[in-house]
């Protein structure tokens, strides 16, 4: 089972991001502020373009890239990730805007780590284009979950989510930027959580206290 760190430790974090790193913006905040007792010991990103590099090495934190396109294959990729976090030995894996799909063997390799953020309410609106779909389907409510990785793409427990409503003049955009807003505020609650001991994974399931 994933504990909590002992009392006087700090959670680690190691960062997967692919683009801006908002997400990770809104945890390194929270860090820095001390509303979470954590600490980011590597960012990895896949695309050396992703503006979040510049984000984490401003804060000071180790930030590397690991360019899925350099690799033969997905496997060969994810297990130069897995060599890579292996060395800070993390409590949990954030996915921060991590835009590859991770391998069973990946999600297997660390299992009960890893966190992802997703922009819909879950088990609704699994996978992309979530806004879009949304606003075709005439909901009224949208908005985050913070959820375990699991095998299942975009299936594990859920942990947080967030709800925003959808007004009649909204579009993907607004939709998207409201969102957005909601998921910087619970991405950084979630693993709070977990460095407080408030819940637990264990064999793919979360277990609340």
């Amino acid at each position: 089972m994933t504990e909590s760190p002992a009392r006087g430790n700090l959670l680690t974090l190691a960062v997967l991001i692919s683009g801006s790193g908002s997400n990770l913006q809104s945890i390194i905040n929270a860090v820095e502020n001390r509303l979470l007792e954590a600490k980011i010991v590597t960012v990895v990103s896949n695309d050396e373009d992703a503006y979040g590099l510049e984000r984490a090495r401003k804060a000071g934190i180790n930030a590397t890239v690991i360019d899925h396109r350099q690799f033969a294959d997905r496997q060969e990729h994810e297990q130069v990730m897995a060599e890579h976090i292996d060395h800070y030995c993390p409590d949990l894996i954030i996915l921060a805007g991590y835009m590859r799909i991770l391998s069973p063997w990946f999600v297997n390799r660390f299992p009960d780590k890893i966190l992802n953020i997703h922009p819909s309410l879950l088990p609704k609106y699994k996978g992309t284009n979530t806004h879009q779909r949304v606003l075709e389907a005439g909901e009224v409510e949208h908005g985050a979950s913070v959820h375990l990785v699991t095998d299942e793409l975009d299936g594990g427990p859920v942990v947080v989510q967030a709800k925003i409503t959808v007004h009649p003049d909204d579009d993907v955009e607004s939709l998207r930027n409201r969102v957005l807003e909601r998921e910087h505020v619970i991405y950084p609650e979630a693993i709070r959580m977990f460095s407080l001991g408030k819940v637990r994974a264990h064999q793919s399931k979360l277990y609340f206290n």
